[in-house]
């Protein structure tokens, strides 16, 4: 214990510092801490240590892309302490995790999660051979509905079953954890855009309405890495005790592939009352999908259909009025990028090659390039592979 709080909690705290600022290091925030960081960090050590640590307030705003959410910014210095709970933790939650949860997990994210989906309708269907059905479910404002208590006990249990192996004090972390969970992060927050932002949204899908110790804020790691935790005990109910082969998660998207329409039928009411009962979640009653293979299904931002995988309208619309947002930049500037922005440019635009080369969206991004983007931009970039990313020649 001694150990603990001597050398490795300082050396992990430090770790947990790297890891916040990885590709982030040209905001404003972290710019503000690098300012004689040494010392930032070794008072935040002190105070964690002797459990005076206390979480800072967050920023609200409203998100609009890919989807209208409401999200909790942290500030850095509670993403330091986001980033220590994580490491210390999730090692020992991978090895309760199914293979088929995707989010925050390192080589599981939404292209894996994409490509798994295709490969399960394929064997499901004996290579389109076969006949067999996709049920896709959706939770019901599934991060404001966490029941604290719930999750707290989770989290405790499963480090307690591994309390002997650990090389930190559980004791220790499970107090800072509980202080991160029962946070009221709407109390003294920050907002940020207009008041009309959150007009439309609906109150599931915000913090503010959420009941006493319900609902985690969207944004933070620790909340993406509880959202695997909370339902994980629903991923293995449905893998080993209702024998779905073909199943996979994304946070609160589920999909099932079964080959039976009526027996796919009758999963609905039997996940809808063990995830009433355990977790005090509902599904949301509009967003219940059942059809046969050959129709295909939308999941995390494509349509997966026999063959092919499309991206979804949504996401190209989103591209197109990116390279437009970058044409009006540029032409309002009358001038060079400067080399901060040229990198935001390219960080921007490869964002979503990076993501759509992976999927049948060759003519697009070929399309997005070559005429959308404005001749200005080619002097000082060049394309890689069949449009699959763009580099700056200098």
């Amino acid at each position: 214990m001694n150990t603990f709080f001597g050398r490795q909690l300082l050396y992990d705290l430090f770790q947990a510092y790297y890891d916040a600022r990885k590709n982030k290091r040209s905001t404003i925030n972290v710019l503000a801490f690098e300012i004689d960081y040494e010392s930032k960090l070794f008072e935040l050590y002190e105070e964690i240590k002797s459990e005076k640590y206390e979480i800072s307030p967050s920023i609200c705003f409203i998100s609009f892309k890919p989807t209208k959410r409401e999200i909790f910014a942290a500030g850095f210095r509670d993403r330091i302490v986001h980033h220590l709970i994580y490491n210390y933790i999730n090692p020992y939650f991978e090895r309760l995790f199914i293979n088929d949860t995707y989010s925050c997990r390192v080589g599981r994210g939404t292209s894996c999660g994409i490509k798994r989906t295709d490969r399960f309708i394929r064997s499901c269907s004996d290579n389109y051979k076969k006949d067999c059905y996709i049920l896709k479910l959706d939770i019901k404002g599934y991060f404001m509905s966490m029941d604290k208590h719930i999750l707290y006990k989770k989290v405790e249990e499963t480090l307690d079953r591994f309390r002997e192996t650990t090389d930190f004090d559980v004791d220790f972390i499970l107090r800072l954890i509980r202080k991160i969970i029962f946070h009221d992060h709407t109390k003294n927050c920050r907002t940020k855009g207009k008041r009309e932002d959150w007009q439309g949204l609906p109150k599931s899908k915000s913090l503010f309405y959420a009941g006493e110790n319900k609902g985690l804020p969207i944004g933070n790691l620790t909340s993406q890495l509880f959202g695997n935790i909370y339902l994980n005990d629903f991923d293995h109910f449905i893998k080993n005790k209702l024998f779905c082969r073909y199943y996979c998660r994304y946070v609160d998207d589920l999909v099932i592939v079964y080959q039976n329409k009526k027996s796919t039928r009758f999963l609905i009411p039997i996940l809808r009352d063990y995830l009433k009962r355990n977790f005090l979640l509902e599904i949301h009653p509009n967003k219940i999908y059942l059809q046969h293979f050959s129709k295909g299904v939308a999941f995390l931002g494509t349509i997966i259909k026999p063959y092919r995988t499309y991206i979804r309208n949504q996401i190209k619309g989103n591209f197109y009025k990116k390279i437009q947002y970058w044409n009006k930049f540029l032409s309002e500037k009358r001038r060079k990028l400067s080399k901060d922005e040229f990198g935001k440019f390219l960080a921007s635009v490869n964002s979503y090659l990076g993501m759509m080369k992976h999927y049948n969206t060759y003519k697009l991004r070929k399309k997005m390039l070559v005429k959308c983007l404005l001749p200005r931009f080619y002097p000082y970039i060049y394309t890689v592979g069949n449009y699959d990313k763009i580099c700056s020649k200098t």
